[in-house]
Formats: structure tokens, sequence, C-alpha cells
């Protein structure tokens, strides 16, 4: 069974353009390792900045596989190089009975 994240990511000042191609990447990494289902995954940007990722996990051995793998973890390196994860709670955006974003097309 797949399992859905939606994540936040902060880019580090003046880094947008640099996090979004980490985004951009993300999914095609994961896709090539096999790791996200074939589900669209979605981009959008909070009033802050912050850039929101939602995807699907194959499944709980897939997030398991990432964190083992290599060309996964160095992705993530080049997230925390040009970006803070952050709490989707503390989004403005959160406080809404329906939270609205601004759609992003990689």
């Amino acid at each position: 069974m797949g399992r859905f994240v939606i994540v936040a990511y902060t880019p580090k000042d003046g880094l947008e353009s640099q996090l979004l191609a980490v985004v951009k990447r993300h999914i095609q990494v994961l896709r090539e390792h096999n790791l996200v289902s074939e589900r669209s995954a979605y981009t959008m940007r909070a009033i802050n900045g912050s850039i929101i990722e939602i995807f699907e996990w194959r499944s709980d051995e897939a997030i398991d596989q990432a964190h083992q793998n290599p060309t996964v973890q160095k992705l993530w390196s080049d997230f925390e190089a040009v970006c803070e994860f952050t709490p989707l709670a503390q989004l403005t955006e959160s406080t809404d009975m329906f939270a609205e974003f601004e759609a992003i097309d990689l």
C-alpha cells in the first residue's frame, strides 16, 4: 500500500531557483529507483515562499530502501544545502479550512 507525503521546503536566502531544480530531480530519481508510485506528484508555493511537494511512496519498504540508497541520500543532501524542512503547521495556509497554494509546473 502506498504512503502519501506532504513536505514543505523553505528555501535558504537567494536559493529558491536551486531548490526548485532539486525538487524537479527528486521525483525523477525516486522513480528511477522504483521508490514512488506512478501517481502524479504536485508542487506548490506557500505565501511565505516555501515549496510544498506531494507524492506517494510505493510502500513502507520503499521508504526504508530510500534511506539506504546512496543516490537518494545524495539528493537529500542537495536539499539540505538549499532549504530548511518546515513543518506544515508553520505555514500560514495550514490554519485555513481550505489551505490554498500557488501551483508550480516543473
